[in-house]
């Protein structure tokens, strides 16, 4: 068989119901992981839905414990066809956020899929269980083309904690490194830029979630009336010290933590990134963020300082009364060459100098931004391979604009690292009704199959070359 019909095959797989069984099966499994609690669910999802798909496609597979009690299990998966090979290393998570029943739809459950028009709707069809299954049947087409061979090894890892910051991944990848090794890594998780052509993104920014704290020293609230004037107020003075971090148009004012400049290369990749130009889309709003870039500049290529909460008092039922102490939940989203381990640090230095030495700084989650750089030879073949599936160019984003723990595969594993979404912005990941566009689904099935395909072909791709013996 040739390339085209490892592509018909894998889209077969849409056309014949067999995929929407398999996620059928896959989203009634209730594998929330974000309630801080490590369910059975979680386990089974590995052991009784992965397994046996990944057994049957000449996978050998092993769960392992997750070392983190907050987290839990992996599923190791190898497939080695001659030791002499590459490895392609591949990832997936098989949890998902909360299903937050009741806010669903009428006619709508996040646990049973749900097909109407060319939405799927369910828990897990975008995030990550619809993503990763588009990959699975991409690869048993590829294999059924190429008559049972990939011409690669390949092992994929499974884990069930990424949507509670993926506790434990970096120790298991430590600890299996040897099951792990590879020559490059290819993904699906996160959103396309937008729905009419693919995405291939090379890293993510990084976050640090972050809390300021103002405790007056008292232990409750005292009346406004009668004390007025005299109290200090912590959530006066926390609104002043959180201006003093952004102003009021949202540039980020900490110049420690501020980025390089954008460079020619990533200006050129987000020349042509259109940025809220979907239906679903929110409308941007002018002038908001760093001045002189463009939205997807600013999106992409930035730092971005958020303020995702506020306390103080009692926002239900206000009460005349100085509140005894107030927070302010925050986040900084970063690129690459922001000195980001040492937030706390710049934070605190920042609000000192301007007199807000009274505010606790505490870092309550951090990941590192990657970037696998535009020159690596890997992106120009990846654009290839996915512009002859699709028969259109992908966006290419040096970084996703969100969050993903690929810093453990780029730089704790030293991969290259290439992420094809099969998600869409629109599709209320992380909330009631979400998704997954059939059009996406049929297109994914078709560039996955011929990443896998173009892989297996002798010379096509550009694997390191490994010394002879």
């Amino acid at each position: 068989m040739h390339r085209i019909d490892a592509l018909t095959l894998a889209q077969s797989a849409l056309d014949s119901g067999r995929l929407f069984a398999d996620l059928r099966r896959r989203v009634a499994l209730r594998t929330e992981s974000d309630g801080g609690s490590v369910t059975p669910a979680l386990a089974a999802y590995l052991t009784d839905e992965l397994r046996p798909s990944l057994e049957a496609l000449g996978f050998d597979c092993r769960l392992c414990p997750n070392p983190d009690p907050k987290g839990g299990p992996f599923l190791i998966a190898r497939r080695v066809e001659d030791p002499a090979l590459p490895t392609l290393l591949s990832y997936g998570h098989g949890d998902v956020v909360s299903g937050q029943d009741a806010q669903w739809r009428e006619g709508l459950s996040p646990w049973t899929l749900v097909a109407e028009g060319e939405r799927w709707y369910g828990r897990g069809t975008a995030d990550n269980k619809g993503q990763h299954s588009i990959a699975l049947a991409a690869l048993e087409a590829v294999l059924q083309a190429r008559g049972g061979r990939l011409g690669f090894n390949m092992t994929w890892l499974f884990e069930t904690g990424e949507e509670a910051a993926s506790p434990g991944l970096a120790a298991v990848c430590e600890a299996e490194r040897a099951a792990l090794a590879a020559d490059l890594f290819i993904a699906s998780d996160g959103p396309r830029v937008g729905t009419r052509q693919p995405t291939l993104f090379l890293g993510s920014r990084g976050a640090v979630n972050f809390t300021l704290r103002i405790r007056s020293g008292r232990t409750r609230g005292y009346h406004s009336g009668n004390w007025g004037g005299v109290l200090a107020n912590p959530a006066t003075r926390l609104m002043h010290a959180v201006g003093t971090l952004a102003d009021a148009r949202g540039r980020l004012l900490i110049e420690a933590l501020r980025p390089p400049p954008v460079g020619d290369a990533v200006r050129r990749a987000l020349a042509d990134i259109p940025i809220g130009a979907e239906p679903d889309d929110p409308a941007l709003d002018a002038g908001w963020g760093e001045p002189g870039l463009t939205p997807a500049e600013r999106l992409v290529a930035w730092n971005t300082f958020e303020v995702l909460a506020l306390e103080a008092g009692n926002p239900q039922r206000p009460i005349n009364a100085i509140p005894h102490q107030a927070a302010a939940h925050c986040q900084l989203r970063f690129v690459v060459g922001t000195d980001w381990a040492r937030t706390a640090q710049h934070v605190e230095a920042h609000l000192a100098a301007h007199g807000f030495e009274d505010v606790e700084v505490q870092v309550t989650l951090a990941g590192a931004a990657t970037r696998l750089d535009l020159r690596n030879p890997w992106v120009g073949w990846a654009v290839g391979s996915i512009t002859r599936s699709a028969g259109h160019a992908p966006h290419l984003l040096p970084n996703l604009a969100g969050s993903l723990p690929n810093d453990i595969f780029a730089t704790q594993l030293g991969l290259p690292t290439l992420w094809v979404p099969h998600g869409h912005a629109g599709c209320a990941q992380h909330a009631p009704n979400e998704h997954l566009l059939v059009p996406l689904v049929r297109e994914g099935l078709a560039v996955m199959a011929g990443l896998y395909w173009d892989l297996g072909e002798p010379g096509a791709a550009p694997w390191p070359q490994r010394p002879v013996a």
